[in-house]
């Protein structure tokens, strides 16, 4: 049976190229046509513009024009239903919607929504969409587009779970419901807006937490179990589909992290992390644009707890001795210290809003992670990063150049190399892959990828307001 990672894997023997776009005299644009571009903005078409023209290096200006409107360009569904905008957004080459993918794919535009009611109808559609597929099922990672479908993913047709109809792959993640929180809070943040908040949204938003009550698992498992008939131990759960035992400590369970690899430890830190920061900003949302002080509180009591058992069990320390944040513990006093590239981890974090970037514990983490003593950590030839055991040792995932990029940008040093390997990176294809062979960039993951692509455009119209001599230089 093929699964997910053997067809995108099937990417590294396709995606050669024989020769990169650097040599050519000239760079064409690989956006599709105006008349085939799924969704169009006029605002961000300015804004691809303005950030283009402080961008001095002809292949990164280049490859910022391609990235940044890739969501946009190809992968917005629009429609409507109950008379409201939907909004459908694959994440690229698989046609379903991940919560998370879909949440960090909009992103980069949302400080040109106030201006633009073409991109607040976009917001608006998808926050809506994402509340429904939440109240269809709170324990799933990918939703397919007919809310009535079966999934036709190849790799989730036989999964042991309770699937449902409009589901695409149901495996349970702490972050897919962190990012939906996340999108509407900074959504609202950014125009002011309250017209998604209606009462299906109300629904949803206690649904996420009614599920992380459920995986704190106080008493007993709780109703997600998950196996799947595989060769790869990372795509099923130990111990009848429950997950690696744990003692109840107020920490949330994660049967998969946010790359859909099986946590060894169920206690995901960083997505616990993650959870605390967003359950307290819909503590904010909820009274602001619903006054509905229950459901504020319910959050707020919620995030406390997590908040309390991660200053107890979140942290551990590496063998010369310092204190560092774990990367997944079981409450027995059991830890891993590592990082994986996908957002979270614990080197996003400053990211994410979850850690001021100058907290020592987290400076020591996040040092550590982009070091020997992270085991998805390595560097080659051409690019050196975090990786994660879903592709496989030596390739380095561009998004962790990305996140280091976002953590360090008073660093010109640090940041003029992280540039230089994301443009040396894309083997001439004029985009951010999901990981990259560190030695030969020419073997590569995924060549329609539209989360990798939209954070390295946010990247540099980041740069551009941060770091704008940067730009102006030649890689």
């Amino acid at each position: 049976m093929i699964d997910r990672r053997t067809l995108l894997g099937s990417g590294l023997a396709l995606a050669a190229t024989p020769a990169f776009a650097a040599d050519k005299p000239g760079f064409v644009s690989k956006r599709p046509a105006p008349a085939d571009r799924r969704f169009v903005s006029k605002a961000v078409e300015r804004e691809i513009a303005r950030v283009s023209s402080k961008i001095a290096d002809p292949k990164l200006r280049w490859m910022f024009t391609n990235c940044y409107p890739n969501t946009l360009d190809t992968t917005v569904k629009m429609g409507v239903v109950g008379g409201k905008p939907d909004a459908f957004v694959i994440t690229g080459d698989i046609d379903a919607l991940w919560l998370r993918d879909s949440s960090a794919q909009v992103r980069p535009y949302l400080h040109l929504a106030k201006e633009d009611a073409d991109l607040r109808r976009l917001y608006q559609g998808l926050i809506a969409r994402q509340a429904r597929c939440i109240l269809l099922d709170p324990y799933a990672n990918a939703f397919l587009e007919d809310p009535h479908a079966h999934t036709e993913l190849g790799w989730a047709l036989h999964d042991h779970t309770d699937m449902k109809p409009g589901v695409a792959e149901r495996k349970w993640e702490i972050d897919s419901l962190c990012y939906p929180i996340r999108l509407a809070h900074d959504y609202w943040k950014a125009t002011g807006d309250t017209t998604p908040f209606d009462a299906q949204w109300a629904a949803s938003a206690r649904a996420i937490i009614r599920t992380f009550r459920e995986q704190q698992r106080k008493d007993g498992p709780g109703p997600y179990r998950f196996t799947r008939t595989s060769d790869r131990p990372t795509e099923t759960l130990m111990l009848d589909g429950y997950g690696a035992p744990t003692r109840p400590v107020g920490l949330i369970h994660s049967g998969f992290r946010p790359s859909d690899d099986a946590c060894v430890y169920p206690f995901l830190i960083p997505a616990n992390h993650f959870a605390v920061t967003v359950l307290r900003e819909l503590a904010v949302l909820a009274m602001a644009v619903r006054q509905d002080s229950a459901l504020a509180n319910e959050a707020t009591a919620l995030a406390d707890e997590v908040a309390a058992a991660l200053r107890e069990y979140g942290t551990m320390r590496l063998r010369d001795g310092s204190e560092v944040m774990a990367y997944e513990v079981d409450g027995f006093g059991n830890a891993i210290f590592m990082d994986d590239a996908n957002v979270p981890s614990l080197s996003s974090l400053a990211y994410l809003r979850c850690v001021d970037r100058d907290e020592p514990i987290w400076r020591r983490t996040a040092a550590a992670a982009w070091s020997e003593a992270n085991p998805y950590w390595s560097r080659g030839k051409v690019v050196e990063g975090i990786g994660g055991p879903h592709v496989g040792l030596g390739q380095v995932w561009p998004m962790s150049l990305i996140m280091r990029a976002f953590t360090m940008s008073d660093d010109v040093r640090t940041l003029r190399n992280i540039l230089r390997m994301l443009s040396d990176s894309d083997a001439g294809t004029g985009f951010i892959h999901e990981a990259v062979n560190q030695n030969d960039p020419a073997k590569y993951t995924r060549d329609w990828f539209a989360w990798a692509n939209g954070l390295f455009g946010e990247l540099l119209v980041h740069l551009a307001s941060v770091q704008p001599g940067l730009l102006q230089e030649a890689l």
